[in-house]
């Protein structure tokens, strides 16, 4: 599992030292499907299963990751090695890959192979599977009892204040922020006294570039917008396929909350430095815009 220390190969799993690798490959396969079957392993409070996150949905994503959007990560040296932090990203994409992206460049490319704790909106723990499926990824909901525990418990917690404002936002603004809410991330750092990193994400805009929302059909479906993309709905469901962009996921200088003379119970206080954050995220993706030229 994740965090163990071991070595890890190419497509992030841990390296064997000789021997047949298909063997053991169909052997932990088989451990794997025993385990599910009988219930034997470990599930969290909040139901995050690190098992099936790794063996299951870290896997499927990996060819996405490193082959379609060939993500380059940098400044993961500013996500510490144990203990909390709070990461806050900006947010796009019309379908919310950015999320699952973070969460594998940090199992992944960090030294210490950390699981990311999102926290989701009311809508994603109403929807049937889609609740828990974010579950059991690691996923809560976005409120500052469970970001608070979260993070009292050391963990790496991710949040995208925009939330269904910037994943759904036109192609036309793409790269420019949303209001980031009432700041409720950072009242959930400083009562805990959590390191604050800002994420800035280039890539997930063209995925699925958002020329229309069809609101009649969103209404009647009960979700935030119906999108229209170039290939959706025209193709069906190939037009499902996310184009390739090419991916840059950067982790800025952390903010330590604990050095802060700012009351967590002052709204203006809380604004003030969650305006701060935004900036950050908004200048640093001009910069990675810059660095990575073209789209695709």
């Amino acid at each position: 599992m994740a965090g163990d220390g071991a070595e890890r190969d190419a497509g992030g799993e841990a390296a064997v030292p000789g021997g047949d690798v298909w063997e053991r490959r169909v052997a932990d396969g088989l451990a794997f499907l025993r385990r599910r079957i009988t219930g034997d392993y470990p599930v969290d409070d909040f139901g995050f299963d690190p098992e099936l996150t790794e063996q299951v949905l870290a896997r499927s994503l990996r060819p996405l990751y490193r082959k379609w959007f060939r993500v380059e990560v940098s400044g993961l040296a500013n996500v510490p090695s144990d203990g909390a932090a709070l990461l806050v990203g900006n947010h796009s994409g019309t379908i919310a890959m950015d999320g699952m992206m973070l969460q594998l460049a940090l199992l992944d490319e960090h030294p210490a192979h950390r699981h990311l704790r999102l926290l989701g909106a009311d809508f994603i723990f109403r929807t049937p599977v889609l609740s828990e499926f974010a579950r059991k990824s690691g996923a809560t909901l976005a409120c500052n009892p469970d970001a608070e525990r979260m993070l009292r418990e050391g963990e790496i917690v991710g949040v995208f204040p925009e939330g269904f404002k910037g994943v759904g936002k036109r192609f036309a603004d793409r790269y420019k922020l949303q209001r980031f809410g009432r700041g409720g991330f950072v009242s959930a750092a400083l009562r805990t006294g959590t390191p604050i990193v800002p994420v800035s994400i280039v890539g997930a805009e063209e995925i699925y570039p958002l020329i229309g929302d069809i609101k009649p059909l969103a209404r009647l479906l009960g979700i935030p917008y119906f999108p229209v993309t170039p290939l959706f709905p025209w193709l069906g469901p190939l037009g499902l396929v996310p184009l390739p962009s090419k991916w840059l996921i950067d982790f800025g200088d952390p903010i330590d909350t604990s050095a802060l003379d700012v009351d967590p119970d002052d709204p203006m206080d809380v604004f003030g430095l969650a305006d701060q954050v935004r900036e950050t995220i908004q200048q640093t993706l001009h910069r990675l815009l810059l660095r990575r030229g073209t789209t695709f």
